[in-house]
């Protein structure tokens, strides 16, 4: 059975950023031009005027400090407040296909490796911008790799999902070399009118290249062990769907965007995370000491502060478990290979560390890697 590593990550960050002061001065335009616009229904207590937005309660919220967006201008007028991404004919490479293909290629010449070496394409993302066909088929086609592909959906756990999965492949023999690519327009799920997460996501778009040890450059990450889990819960959702179509005046309503009950997710998800992460390594034989890094997916800083506590027995330093928050904001199954991407050329042979995401579903997936020279 061959054993499979990590080769390479890429990274695809859209040209764009929108700061934290930018989206509030937006946000509050709006905020004031709807109360101006229903003061009488505010007067006579019909409905509830609207609160602003602050930098001081994103920031204490979240930690985030910035979001990369593939459409900016469009975001931040408070007449649209969405992304206005032009559709392209079928004859032309899909938004998601091309953000996936730019990470694809980034990983691959990290790891001096061809397309034509890759037995197999997986995209592993929050969103979909279509049912089919596949976004991985063309972005196996663009990059002219042969083998089969597909598209599986865990959420913010797509990326470690598809690592699992990619890993199996290599240990099961199906294949040698199996990229797994992250595009996340999150931008489009998001209703930036809503003050308690209108600052949550951003874009970007991500890869890692999975291969059997015998074929894997040097340096490389080992993965020594795979988990996942789900359990459902209503606390993040999303109910847009092509089902839509059908009762289309349900269309612009907020469910059709992404929602949470954000206390009930924190209370939910810290322990179930801490607990997935204290027992897979318990099971590795591997102390919490021995955890040189956490690359924990990028949702909530003080979601990760007490994760980190709970997984290591202490407050985790910036060092233990980097944050790219600041600059990123969530970008759903990325947010962890992001962190990775960025923060791991330092370690040195030997050292363990952990990449775990979690989110709707719940889900959550943890993958246990040791730097080889």
């Amino acid at each position: 059975m061959a054993d499979p590593v990590i080769s390479a990550t890429g990274l695809f960050t859209p040209a764009e950023s929108i700061s934290n002061q930018e989206l509030v001065e937006s946000f509050n335009c709006w905020v004031a031009q709807h109360n101006s616009d229903n003061a009488a229904a505010i007067a006579a207590g019909e409905i509830t005027a609207l609160t602003p937005s602050s930098v001081e309660f994103i920031e204490k919220a979240s930690g985030i400090k910035a979001r990369h967006v593939m459409s900016k201008a469009a975001i931040l007028d408070p007449a649209i407040m969405a992304p206005r991404i032009p559709e392209r004919p079928d004859t032309e490479l899909s938004v998601l296909a091309e953000m996936g293909v730019a990470a694809a290629r980034d990983a691959l010449a990290r790891a001096e490796r061809d397309a034509a070496d890759v037995d197999a394409v997986l995209c592993a993302c929050s969103n979909l911008q279509r049912a089919y066909p596949a976004i991985a088929i063309e972005i196996q086609a663009a990059l002219g790799i042969e083998g089969f592909a597909f598209d599986m959906n865990v959420a913010c756990s797509s990326a470690t999902f598809g690592i699992q999965t990619a890993a199996d492949f290599i240990r099961a023999g199906h294949a040698r070399s199996v990229l797994v690519v992250n595009p996340e327009i999150c931008s489009g799920h998001l209703n930036w009118r809503d003050r308690d997460s209108h600052f949550i996501f951003g874009d970007v778009a991500t890869a890692i290249l999975v291969e059997s040890a015998d074929i894997a450059p040097s340096p490389h990450w080992a993965i020594l062990g795979t988990r996942l889990k789900t359990m459902f819960s209503n606390n993040i959702r999303n109910n847009f769907g092509f089902l839509n179509r059908a009762a289309p005046e349900g269309i612009g309503k907020p469910d059709k965007l992404f929602r949470q009950e954000g206390r009930k997710v924190f209370k939910e998800v810290v322990p179930m995370v801490a607990d997935l992460i204290t027992s897979h390594i318990a099971d590795l034989g591997i102390a919490a000491s021995g955890l040189r890094r956490l690359w924990l997916h990028q949702a909530n800083a003080n979601m990760n502060r007490l994760i980190g506590e709970k997984v290591l027995g202490h407050a985790p330093a910036a060092d233990q478990s980097p944050t790219v928050l600041d600059t990123y904001a969530n970008t759903s199954s990325a947010g962890s290979i992001i962190a990775f991407h960025l923060h791991s050329d330092d370690m040195a042979a030997g050292d363990t560390g952990l990449i775990c995401s979690f989110g709707a579903g719940y889900s959550a997936g943890s993958i246990i890697l040791r730097k080889v020279a």
